[in-house]
């Protein structure tokens, strides 16, 4: 077998999920495309196991490793998607922002609040939106 047919398949697969992390804004997409690589790493695994006839087969013992980590990542990163739809009624990932980021950006430089009652104005807008 060559190595050079699988290689060039993964080396596609991989290029094709990194487009899809770099470009998609739906979280479930990236998600995806990250699986996309992931399975393309599985390839090369397996091809290099096969090429190098290794007795242990190590590179498949590697690929079962990488597919468990993989369901574990799917199932942990769907239900994190789905906790943020319910939150914010999008899974955009473009429209995600830290809390504190909003907190910051909403407060203006001519505002004339003290430091003693801005903690507790941000704890108010926390009690509101949760």
């Amino acid at each position: 077998m060559h190595l050079a047919y699988p290689a060039v398949l993964a080396v596609l697969l991989f290029c094709t999920g990194l487009y899809g992390v770099l470009a998609r804004r739906n979280a479930i997409l990236v998600l995806m495309s990250v699986e996309l690589m992931l399975n393309a790493v599985n390839l090369n695994l397996v091809a290099f196991d096969v090429w190098l006839r290794d007795a242990l087969h190590s590179g498949q013992a590697l690929a079962l490793f990488t597919i468990a980590i993989a369901a574990a990542e799917t199932g942990i990163g769907l239900a994190i998607v789905l906790a943020v739809y319910r939150n914010r009624g999008s899974s955009d990932v473009d429209r995600l922002r830290d809390t504190a980021e909003t907190d910051d950006a909403e407060t203006l430089p001519g505002d004339t609040e003290d430091q003693a009652t801005a903690p507790a104005g941000k704890a108010k807008k926390a009690e509101a939106t949760t």
